[in-house]
């Protein structure tokens, strides 16, 4: 399998493509959106006696959020199962066991659980990630990892980076879907314009792009792979588009150190906008994404977000001390976001609100040095906007004719109702 012709490629992501439009279509039939109907992308893999694998050597890119429902981890379960041939571990940012700070990962090592190599994937891609693919022997490379929703979260770009690789590689890919935490709704914010191009973004779509790793995968290899990978995808059966993640009965592991819970999950596409100004955005606290605040911030800023009348959400004026980042054991102020309608509730409205208050209200406000703002959002339109004295409505009319083209082209790829 190491010496696939584009031909035989494109051929191969086609023939996937028209399987997984059937099997989606099977997933958005299932209307009850129950707990006891619904499943993840792996118990339909596992449900089905792991035929997609048969005969396959296995390696699985995952994380602690691989897990099932009863919170055994994917790959220990897979590991003491004849019918899978598993034969290596790969770790994104963090690591596949969790270990690792933001910016961080595990390294190689051989997992004490199994005995597994762990190869490391975290600021890896093209050739180099592809030599990794060859050197570990596998088949087949497997993709199960929590997402949360938003460009910015690295993931998804683990994702990308390893489709890629893996077509250099000549190795089939299989994407075991899981719920946007979310919500599938709509995709929401700025497009990422491709000459700000990072690892917390590398194509252009939207801030909040309200699919599933599955329907990324999708997007992916029919717009942004220069050599489509051939993919498989096993999706969810009983998932719901406007669904929450509560709405299943799984448990939730934080995919990440500083995303405790849903709720983290629900502002993050929003407020990890602070990343990009000189003010801690709530990392170091029991409440990352939500705390946010710096040195010498009044309590006029809490009210001046309230004064906006953003759908959905109350600023309380708070006081924290960040453990760790920015701040680090000083006592700063600032606000903590309170969502009170998730259905009314719009992160990204609500971040640029929020970015908004906090330079008219604080005279110490300041973008950070490298323009970190520019690479989150995608452009430099929202810093600029924002430097000019643009209101929240002037900023979010600004990226509106590119999110409409952006939408036609992910519904295309969408997978359930």
């Amino acid at each position: 399998m190491t010496h696939l012709s584009r031909r035989a490629l494109l051929a191969a992501a086609t023939t996937t493509t028209a399987a997984t439009a059937l099997t989606g279509s099977a997933a958005a039939a299932d209307t009850q959106g129950t707990s006891k109907r619904f499943r993840t992308g792996f118990e339909n893999l596992a449900a089905a006696g792991y035929d997609r694998l048969d005969g396959e050597r296995v390696g699985v890119v995952t994380n602690p959020t691989g897990i099932t429902r009863d919170v055994r981890h994917i790959v220990d379960v897979m590991h003491a199962d004849d019918r899978v041939d598993l034969v290596a571990v790969f770790g994104p940012e963090h690591g596949f066991r969790g270990t690792a700070q933001a910016g961080g990962s595990e390294g190689y090592y051989e997992d004490p659980a199994t005995g597994l190599p762990v190869y490391d994937t975290y600021q890896k891609s093209g050739q180099p990630l592809a030599d990794i693919f060859t050197q570990s022997g596998v088949d087949t490379v497997v993709f199960d990892i929590q997402d949360v929703g938003a460009r910015f979260y690295t993931y998804i770009w683990t994702l990308f980076d390893c489709m890629q690789a893996a077509a250099l590689a000549g190795k089939r890919f299989v994407v075991l879907d899981r719920p946007n935490p979310v919500t599938g709704r709509s995709a929401e914010g700025p497009i990422l314009h491709k000459e700000f191009a990072t690892f917390v973004g590398r194509e252009p779509i939207s801030q909040a792009h309200g699919m599933t790793v599955a329907e990324l995968a999708r997007l992916f290899n029919g717009e942004y792979l220069t050599t489509p990978v051939p993919l498989e995808t096993v999706l969810m059966t009983g998932w719901r588009r406007e669904e929450f993640y509560d709405a299943y009965g799984l448990p939730w592991v934080p995919p990440s150190p500083n995303m405790p819970t849903p709720e983290t999950a629900l502002v993050y596409s929003g407020t990890c906008l602070f990343e990009g100004t000189n003010l801690s955005e709530g990392r170091g606290t029991t409440r990352p994404f939500e705390l946010l605040g710096a040195e010498g911030i009044g309590r006029q800023w809490a009210a001046a977000a309230d004064e906006l009348g953003l759908d959905g959400v109350h600023f309380r004026e708070a006081y924290f001390t960040p453990t760790f980042s920015k701040f680090q054991g000083k006592t700063v102020g600032g606000v903590q976001v309170h969502v009170h309608d998730r259905e009314a509730f719009d992160p990204i409205r609500t971040g640029i609100g929020l970015l908004i208050t906090a330079k008219r209200t604080w005279s110490g406000f300041a973008w950070r040095a490298d323009n970190w703002i520019d690479k989150l959002t995608g452009s430099t339109q929202v810093r600029t906007m924002i430097d000019a004295g643009a209101g929240v409505d002037e900023v979010v009319g600004g990226w509106q004719d590119e999110l409409a083209a952006f939408r036609a082209v992910r519904r295309k790829y969408l997978a359930y109702r």
